[in-house]
């Protein structure tokens, strides 16, 4: 291939449909705009992202070693470091290795529309702060984690554009699923998405949330006569262990259910349009029902999903504030407003989407290093 070679590096390899969702994106749009490109993606999962998103090249990237990595990095063109809240605490320096590797080798990174925080160690803020010294590019993906870099002592500028799973399409779902999940012919379905506490959220307290969620579950099942499906979006057995956890502690368990079948991120998107809402805690979960302008509230565990509410122009209850009752009251209050939620959506997301849709622009500006921009008009 005669075009640059580009790599992506970040939370790859099947683990998270948000960050499939994420790396999808990045993908559809480097190959509208730069269709000659060779991509290599760093994964964890090489053999799963070259089969779920066909890439010329995945790299197994935590099975290497530094001296390992080296030559993988250096042929770049470009090296562009991205997808989910990825400069958290606990994380940041596993995932900066490449970007420190590349700047090494004269490579030039650009961060792509990332997340971070929490980032409050010293040691890590630190790292953090001496990896993006001298990248040629920072994008994020919401105004928090701007915040999040400038107190971490990065004083470089940092733009913020949004998430690029805002950009993703719906793919068609297998036949029949409805029947084989047991939705068919329910009158409201209600999507949940429970997430584990983790090191991206480590003040989640499960025997808390546990209750409260079970309590909602049923106040929904009840009072808007629905069945309640639990998404999973991690394939690892966490969100489906935490789902059933929350069932278990439920009076009308009966009325619950969690997803069983695997799914793309473009299929979840689909299967988003069957619910007739949505309460949930991941924040890609979140951003796949307001593309399908499904009325939802959010648990806003972490400041990403904060952020989101806060470009949407949509109150969130502060999870750690939240008891049974507020939370019913709340969630009552949002079911009555669903059409108003649904207008708002339509008005607030195509300008965050517009600004998802800048960062590849100064991706595809890095590549041609000052020459005339060859940038296919934004559809």
């Amino acid at each position: 291939m005669s075009g640059p070679k580009i790599g992506i590096t970040g939370s790859y390899g099947g683990l998270n449909l948000g960050d499939e969702a994420i790396l999808q994106s990045i993908l559809e749009q480097l190959r509208q705009e730069v269709p000659d490109c060779e991509i290599t993606v760093f994964s964890r999962d090489a053999e799963d992202t070259k089969r779920r998103h066909n890439v010329e090249r995945a790299v197994p990237v935590r099975k290497l070693s530094r001296a390992e990595v080296v030559p993988e990095v250096e042929r770049l063109d470009l090296l562009l470091f991205g997808g989910g809240g990825i400069l958290y605490d606990a994380d940041a320096r596993t995932y900066l290795r490449e970007v420190l590797v590349a700047k090494e080798h004269g490579v030039p990174v650009m961060l792509f529309a990332v997340g971070a925080g929490p980032l409050s160690h010293t040691t890590a803020q630190a790292a953090v702060r001496e990896a993006l010294e001298g990248v040629a590019t920072i994008t994020v993906r919401e105004k928090s984690a701007q915040q999040v870099l400038e107190e971490a002592g990065v004083r470089r500028e940092v733009i913020v554009t949004a998430d690029p799973a805002l950009l993703l399409k719906p793919e068609p779902l297998p036949r029949n699923i409805l029947k084989i999940e047991g939705l068919e012919g329910r009158r409201h379905l209600i999507g949940m998405s429970v997430r584990e506490p983790g090191v991206a959220a480590p003040d989640l307290d499960p025997s808390v949330y546990h209750g409260l969620l079970a309590n909602a579950a049923d106040f929904m099942v009840d009072r808007f006569d629905a069945d309640v499906v639990f998404v999973p979006m991690e394939r690892s057995v966490l969100d489906s262990q935490h789902s059933h956890a929350v069932i278990a502690m439920m009076l009308r368990a009966q009325r619950a259910r969690v997803l069983n079948g695997e799914y793309s991120s473009g299929q979840l998107l689909s299967l988003m349009s069957h619910f007739s809402f949505v309460v949930g805690m991941r924040l890609h979960f979140l951003i796949f029902a307001a593309l399908r302008g499904v009325p939802f509230v959010a648990l806003p565990y972490a400041g990403k999903v904060a952020g989101f509410l806060e470009d949407l122009k949509l109150p969130a209850p502060p999870l750690n504030l939240v008891n049974p009752g507020r939370l019913c009251a709340h969630l009552d209050a949002s079911w009555d407003d669903r059409r108003r939620v649904k207008a708002v959506l339509a008005r607030s997301l195509p300008p965050l989407q517009e600004r998802s849709r800048q960062t590849i622009k100064y991706a595809v500006e890095l590549l041609n290093k000052g020459k005339p921009l060859a940038i296919a008009k934004a559809a």
